[in-house]
């Protein structure tokens, strides 16, 4: 199979342009592409999982990626999928966002001797002359089309700005950069970008005539794999600081049953073969399957390692013979402690099992909370620097949220 087919079969290619040409492309390594990141955190999360997945898969095929980090749009901020405007950042945030981008994506895309290309859209945007961008680029976009982009539609109502709406001409001008400077013949990108990119597209056939090469390809469920970077306790990171191997390992390991499949066959470099096998498995099967997707991503973003780490902790945690050593703990100092002691809610603040305080208290009077295996019911609960050292105390919120709280004197 080759590789244009594999990814229709991960389920991974939603809609197309000139199908014929890119198949022709992707399949004998002619594809020079590109892949967008605004550089809105200091790290990537899951929701980009998809598209460096997908980066790493076409370079193997003999594909050079072009990773663009969005120094020059992230200065305005991408409207889609957003209810309301974003924060605006400095440009000291935004060049240290796009420099921790690099390290993370170099563990998926080989960037030595000219394989692969990470550029950055301020190089080009920041120096535009707004008048000559108005007379040459923006007389190629119809208002009443931009109008009808979903990524603006449902936006209307609450209200875009005027910079907002300059994003898709500065998205549609990366491209035709790209096109000029690096030879870059497709563009990747999320089904909620497709409006971006067709503008994109237009934008070289009306400059630079109806034989440039300019295609684009959206991702199937991208939007929804923005999504999966969110839980209910905040985004999941591929900085190990922001989100540690085993938080990562068992956020997958968590996936819902109807999920699991899908993930492996996107995400994952698991043989299909291998893959379909699992299509038959059901019930208790499916834990397997699951972790299965938790070490194969654990051990792509944080190394073999780490992915042992973790799945002996689990395994320590939920079915016995693992080795508790690997079991996340935090560390409290007597800074921590009030009186020589913390109580119930700010030791599971304190251990990152909650966001705020409320909702510890809501965990505590629900009865989701243990410590050593004691259910807890008394909010008032506190725990001593003595009955914390040492071994500590094993925290356990819900039935899959353990930490272990150790106090160092």
């Amino acid at each position: 199979m080759q590789i244009y087919e594999e990814l229709q079969a991960r389920g991974l290619i939603a809609q197309v342009t000139d199908e014929a040409e890119i198949r022709e492309l992707v399949n004998n390594g002619k594809a020079t592409f590109y892949i967008g990141f605004d550089p809105t955190a200091d790290s990537l999360h899951v929701g980009h999982f998809m598209a460096l997945c997908l980066m790493k898969r076409l370079q193997e095929a003999g594909n050079r990626p072009i990773a663009l980090v969005g120094g020059g749009t992230g200065m305005i901020g991408d409207p889609s999928g957003r209810s309301d405007m974003r924060q605006m950042m400095t440009v000291e945030t935004i060049q240290h966002n796009c420099d921790c981008f690099k390290k993370q994506m170099s563990r998926f895309i080989d960037f030595s001797e000219g394989k692969a290309l990470m550029v950055n859209n301020a190089d080009w945007l920041l120096d535009l002359n707004y008048v000559q961008l108005l007379r040459e680029v923006g007389a190629c976009f119809s208002v009443n089309r931009m109008l009808t982009a979903e990524c603006y539609k449902q936006r209307m109502e609450k209200g875009l700005s005027f910079l907002e709406f300059n994003y898709m001409i500065m998205q549609s001008y990366d491209f035709y950069t790209l096109y000029q400077k690096y030879g870059c013949n497709m563009q990747f990108g999320g089904d909620d970008q497709w409006s971006n990119m067709l503008g994109g597209t237009e934008l070289i056939r009306r400059k630079l005539g109806k034989d440039a090469y300019a295609m684009t390809i959206t991702l199937l469920l991208n939007s929804e794999g923005k999504k999966m970077g969110k839980t209910q306790s905040g985004a999941v990171w591929l900085d190990p600081d922001k989100t540690s191997p085993y938080d990562f390992y068992q956020y997958w390991r968590n996936v819902g049953d109807a999920d699991v499949l899908k993930c492996l066959r996107m995400l994952t470099f698991l043989p299909l073969e291998q893959i379909d096998e699992m299509d038959k498995w059901e019930g208790s099967q499916l834990n397997k399957a699951k972790e299965i997707l938790a070490y194969e991503l654990t051990s792509l973003v944080h190394g073999k390692e780490e992915a042992q780490k973790a799945e002996s902790a689990a395994k320590s945690l939920f079915v016995g013979g693992g080795d508790s050593a690997n079991v996340p703990t935090t560390e409290l100092t007597a800074a921590d402690l009030t009186d020589g002691t913390i109580d119930i809610l700010n030791l599971l603040l304190k251990a990152e099992l909650v966001p705020t305080k409320s909702e510890a208290r809501r965990a505590v009077d629900q009865g989701g909370v243990s410590v050593d295996g004691e259910k807890v019911t008394d909010i008032q609960k506190a725990f001593s620097a003595e009955e914390l050292q040492g071994e500590g105390k094993m925290v356990k919120k819900g039935k899959k949220n353990f930490r272990r709280v150790v106090y160092k004197a």
